[in-house]
């Protein structure tokens, strides 16, 4: 038999709070979660590992609408393959460009970084002016 987690020990191996959880399933995120005849819900595993990559999506700035319209993908099959190769793509290029930019930004940090130090070290701004 499959082991089986509750909403809590999912949420504190996700670093999710439950109602993060409980909002996930009112969503519509969640309809691979089975439910116990009391209406508990009864994760899996692989349950866990698809909430991984809804975190990984909402991280990439993923909207829930379109997460979700992922999930229903997923649930359809190989049919869908194509299209979730596809936004697979598409997130990697938009996580691509949100590294650059992070990149740049924190050449400026480095930078300001640099600026602060050599002048706490000298005691003044006035080592840049020169």
């Amino acid at each position: 038999m499959c082991k089986t987690y509750s909403i809590g020990e999912v949420a504190e191996t996700l670093d999710l709070t439950v109602h993060t959880l409980r909002y996930y399933d009112k969503e519509g995120l969640m309809p691979f979660v089975e439910r116990s005849p009391s209406g508990q819900r009864l994760f899996k595993d692989s349950d866990i590992e698809a909430l991984r990559i809804i975190q990984c999506l909402k991280l990439t700035g993923m909207p829930l609408k379109e997460i979700k319209g992922f999930i229903q993908w997923c649930q359809e099959g190989d049919s869908s393959l194509t299209q979730r190769y596809e936004m697979f793509l598409e997130r990697k290029a938009k996580v691509e460009a949100q590294m650059e930019e992070l990149k740049k930004t924190m050449e400026i940090i480095d930078h300001k970084c640099h600026y602060y130090m050599t002048a706490v070290e000298a005691g003044t701004e006035e080592i840049h002016k020169s």
